[in-house]
């Protein structure tokens, strides 16, 4: 699928993104590149794949869940300007 100048500006004023008029060809052809790359990747048969999140089995190290740190909210909330029930109050910001 080769993309136009015309559709390459629409997609550079939908992104927000500004870009000179001389880069136009270059963009339309990397693009036009990535969406070729793209449709061919869809004709890949992929029946009977199951989808990974990682192409290695690895799993994650993780560390045991244990609390390392004492509790100090009491210390912290009393440095804050505002506090109720534990909370710290903070002013609306959307009414």
């Amino acid at each position: 699928m080769a993309l136009e100048a015309a559709q390459v500006e629409k997609i550079a004023h939908l992104a927000r993104l500004g870009i000179d008029a001389d880069a136009i060809p270059d963009y339309a052809r990397n693009l036009s590149a990535i969406l070729a790359f793209v449709e061919q990747l869809n004709r890949v048969d992929t029946t009977g794949v199951e989808p990974l999140a990682h192409p290695l089995e690895a799993t994650q190290r993780l560390r045991p869940d244990v609390v390392t740190e004492p509790n100090e909210r009491e210390k912290f909330l009393r440095n804050a300007p505002l506090t109720e029930d534990g909370l710290y109050l903070v002013p609306r910001v959307i009414e």
